[in-house]
């Protein structure tokens, strides 16, 4: 085995101990003995050892053919990635390839920050419902989605069981589980401050849409402020704050819980019964052996089912400013072919977004399977909004948390779509 150099601001660390604990990570993939004459950098916000590792093993295959590049790639954490990144686009110090999402987008896009992957995109067979979604108003794809990640309600097994209960699969069993505990002064639910609550609302208020297939005409009315985004979601948000006055959820406690960190510890210790959090953290959960099984479901909102919530995730874009653009996109282009590509979604639990259907094998997330594979699903950050609704209900949820009256917070959230 040919020896690299692993290289990590300020500190020498093994690729295979990050922690996830740091501040920034860079790694630097190089043969010793070679002098490639282009190096690209990649930032991105896959930051834990697993993720890390799968990228690893993709930037080593590719230097293996192309040994003229050597590619670093950096890594940070949650929302403070998405600030430097924001910082490195404001200074024109956008690094070639880089990870965005929704709101990034907007914003980019705006401001001509981002390289057009239009050749890229129709050689690499994207399924349809990930084409509508990458497509810009203007007709060309500034990112291409390498995961289409879910969001799902993680159930402990064996506590259900112990208290005589079972997976709800309707919102009115959901809800006389959650009395059951309640009764014996048990909390149900884990939520997070970030995607827990927003996503349930969108669940609730956006699957009429998706189900009679008007989503997009409905999203041009709020694109265009005939239209309030409050009449889809405030259903949504008054379903989490019932479950928060009724002791389903602890306020205060989610108020403080970081997502797919917290939430975890506090799930495997096994006392609750339910989750709400990212699909893809099936495997870290997995991994700190509970002492319990579990699976994951799509959300239990219906009188009659359940909805599942995706987003087109992972989203690979390239700088405009770059002198790198042939090679990034080479770069890319290796990264979508089929065993690359598997390897990435599977590791995060996460979907194909090309037309190949593979999905993530998983033994506890396979309901999440069947339910994508033969339900509707609903896009949390669909791309035909035109306003950064994923941070618009992040806030909210937290504001709900604290207490905030839901018909003035309502108001407050049309008040940021509009902006």
């Amino acid at each position: 085995m040919k020896r690299y150099d692993l290289i990590a601001v300020a500190l020498t660390i093994s690729l295979l101990t990050l922690t996830g604990c740091g501040k920034k990570n860079e790694i630097s993939d190089r043969k010793v003995d070679e002098d490639p004459s282009q190096t690209l950098s990649f930032f991105g916000n896959k930051y834990e050892p697993a993720n890390v590792e799968v990228i690893e093993n993709i930037l080593n295959g590719y230097i293996e053919e192309n040994k003229d590049i050597n590619i670093t790639y950096e890594s940070l954490k949650g929302s403070n990635y998405y600030d430097a990144l924001h910082n490195r686009e404001s200074s024109g110090n956008l690094d070639d390839l880089f990870m965005i999402n929704h709101n990034t987008f907007l914003e980019f896009s705006e401001n001509g920050s981002l390289a057009d992957l239009s050749d890229l995109a129709d050689d690499i067979p994207f399924s349809a419902d990930m084409q509508n979604q990458m497509k810009a108003k203007d007709g060309k794809t500034y990112w291409l989605p390498t995961t289409v990640s879910a969001f799902g309600l993680y159930c402990n097994l064996d506590l259900l069981k112990e208290h005589g209960q079972k997976v709800p699969a309707t919102l009115d069993e959901w809800i006389k589980v959650c009395d059951s505990f309640v009764s014996q002064g048990i909390t149900p639910i884990i939520a997070n401050n970030d995607i827990s609550l927003k996503t349930l609302a969108i669940a609730k208020g956006f699957y009429p849409l998706y189900k009679e297939g008007i989503q997009a005409e409905v999203f041009s009315g709020l694109n265009s402020q005939e239209e309030n985004l409050s009449t889809y979601l405030t259903d949504g948000f008054a379903l989490a704050k019932n479950f928060c006055e009724k002791g389903y959820i602890d306020a205060a406690a989610a108020l403080e819980t970081e997502k797919t960190s917290d939430d975890l510890e506090a799930f495997v210790e096994g006392t609750q019964p339910f989750m709400l959090t990212g699909v893809w953290a099936a495997g870290r959960v997995k991994g700190m052996d509970p002492a319990f099984t579990f699976k994951v479901v799509p959300y239990p909102v219906l009188d009659d089912g359940s909805v599942l919530v995706v987003n087109p995730d992972v989203r690979l874009s390239v700088s405009a400013k770059s002198g790198a653009q042939e090679a990034a996109q080479d770069f890319i282009s290796y990264f979508f072919e089929e065993e690359n590509l598997w390897k990435f979604t599977d590791n995060q639990s996460s979907f194909s977004p090309l037309e190949d259907e593979y999905a993530p094998s998983l033994d506890e997330i396979q309901d999440i399977v069947s339910h994508y594979q033969t339900q509707t699903p609903v896009i949390g950050s669909d791309s035909h909004i035109d306003f950064p609704i994923w941070d618009i209900t992040a806030d909210v949820s937290k504001k709900l948390l604290a207490g905030q009256n839901l018909t003035e917070l309502m108001r407050w959230m049309d008040e940021q779509a509009v902006q």
